[in-house]
């Protein structure tokens, strides 16, 4: 019996002398509850405030058979998707890089709306008033974000844009890093922004159309109030107390010529020639178009929208 007593004071004894030198010669830190996630850092909240859902959405882009030919084109990049059936249409150069002038905006309209403004107050500054492309605001006005993002999308407004940024919490430049972490949290490595408005001078900027069907899916999908504005063509912001009226009109050119279109972006730099989303909602097929550096984004964008109802047999709406 002592010698069992012996024993087990021998065994306590021992334990005590390892958690003692465990305790002296370990770091601290490393008994602090830390558990190794399966998910990388950039997909986790604790890293990536932008991280909301895990959610990813790839295009399934394959060789489509169809009867029709495809039209010509100067664009660098196509693709046409079908979403109602979750296939590509019609896909040239859509993994490679090129500049998106204010197809950035989407990007600018998803952030904005995952970060909304408690008192929902977008106070514009005399810094905001850049590019050629604007809203009109003026120093000193206060909107609220849905105002602020029909002047965004609508005349495609670098003032609307800059303004959004600049009431981010952190500023325009944590807005910015909001940005590119936000396509980290969707997936998507070939995309990165430089700005919030898509003017060329500040640095890289690049993305592919593959890139922007997934952004222009999300933003559709996850903000009802993103596909209103898109759809919309011509909208009036009454005068408040705290700005003057104004008048939008949406800039993507075939909303009010061709049947079934329903938004999306255009944009337009030198370096990135004239681009262009486009959604169509026609005989139960909702189809995307993206358009990069093109030389005639309106004549190409319709004939490639003939081109993927004929390929599925439907014939196109009479359209200007």
């Amino acid at each position: 019996m002592r010698s069992f007593f012996g024993y087990l004071v021998s065994i306590t004894l021992l334990a005590l002398c390892i958690l003692l030198i465990m305790y002296i010669f370990i770091p601290s830190h490393v008994g602090q509850s830390k558990y190794l996630s399966p998910l990388p850092d950039f997909l986790t909240v604790g890293v990536n405030k932008q991280v909301t859902l895990l959610d990813f959405w790839s295009p399934i882009v394959e060789k489509f058979q169809a009867e029709a030919s495809p039209p010509t084109f100067t664009a660098r990049a196509v693709l046409l998707y079908n979403l109602s059936t979750n296939k590509s249409m019609y896909s040239y150069q859509s993994s490679k890089r090129l500049p998106m002038a204010s197809l950035t905006k989407i990007m600018t309209a998803i952030v904005a709306l995952e970060n909304k403004r408690h008192d929902d107050r977008y106070v514009v500054r005399a810094e905001n008033l850049v590019g050629e492309d604007s809203m009109g605001v003026l120093p000193g006005e206060i909107f609220s974000l849905e105002e602020l993002l029909y002047g965004l999308m609508l005349p495609s407004g670098n003032d609307a844009a800059e303004v959004i940024a600049s009431n981010y919490v952190g500023g325009r430049k944590a807005f910015i890093d909001a940005m590119n972490d936000k396509v980290k949290a969707m997936g998507l490595d070939d995309t990165h922004f430089s700005n919030p408005s898509g003017l060329q001078g500040d640095g890289q900027q690049y993305t592919t159309a593959l890139d922007l069907l997934v952004i222009t899916k999300y933003a559709l999908d996850n903000f009802p109030v993103f596909r209103k504005i898109v759809s919309t063509y011509e909208h009036t912001l009454p005068a408040t107390g705290t700005h003057q009226s104004y008048t939008l009109y949406n800039e993507t050119n075939l909303l009010t010529t061709y049947p079934g279109v329903k938004g999306v972006k255009t944009g337009y730099t030198p370096e990135a020639g004239m681009c262009l989303i486009t959604l169509l909602e026609y005989k139960g097929h909702s189809i995307v178009g993206i358009l990069l550096n093109s030389e005639n984004r309106r004549e190409e964008m319709k004939h490639f929208l003939d081109f993927s109802l004929l390929s599925l047999k439907i014939t196109p709406p009479s359209h200007q």
